[in-house]
């Protein structure tokens, strides 16, 4: 991956995240979730473990509630459930052109306090985050009717003080 395209494009969606952000969080809600435990390495196994014991114990102002099966590479807050997964793989998105100039109505790149993220619509109306410049990518699923905002600032202290600034394997 190019970093220094990577990080023009961190930028270059910004309002159109913003946008989508405000419009996520008027859905309504869904409750079916599914949780797959991701397979990282050992190095970013370890860097989510530290993730797991930095996490808030609330996020938008739910209760932590991990999903089955419990693990230290996923968490959970609320239900319908806001997922995180660390060591998840790259998202194709992540590199696709269109996405990069802007002309994916779908998927959207910027950052929130500090953490630059990937932002794709799901089919289900959710959206999935996937954390960018970072040595582990970290995915979070927010639910139709979650503030998308809030939940993106409440997770932003804890990426940042456990999951390094670079590009992931």
């Amino acid at each position: 991956m190019d970093f220094s395209r990577h990080r023009r494009t961190s930028y270059f969606g910004l309002p159109a995240l913003a946008l989508l952000i405000v419009a996520a969080g008027c859905s309504s809600a869904d409750d079916n979730t599914s949780t797959v435990v991701p397979s990282p390495d050992g190095k970013v196994t370890e860097l989510c473990r530290n993730l797991d014991k930095s996490l808030p114990r609330k996020v938008d102002g739910l209760d932590r509630e991990d999903p089955e099966p419990r693990s230290a590479l996923t968490a959970g807050w609320g239900s319908p459930a806001i997922i995180l997964r660390c060591g998840v793989e790259r998202p194709p998105k992540m590199v696709d052109p269109k996405v990069a100039e802007g002309r994916d109505p779908n998927a959207v790149a910027g950052g929130v306090n500090g953490v630059d993220w990937l932002m794709e619509e799901r089919d289900d109306g959710a959206y999935r985050f996937t954390s960018a410049s970072r040595v582990a990518y970290v995915e979070v699923t927010v639910r139709k009717g979650s503030d998308t905002s809030a939940v993106l600032i409440d997770l932003a202290a804890a990426i940042k003080k456990a999951i390094p600034e670079g590009i992931a394997n």
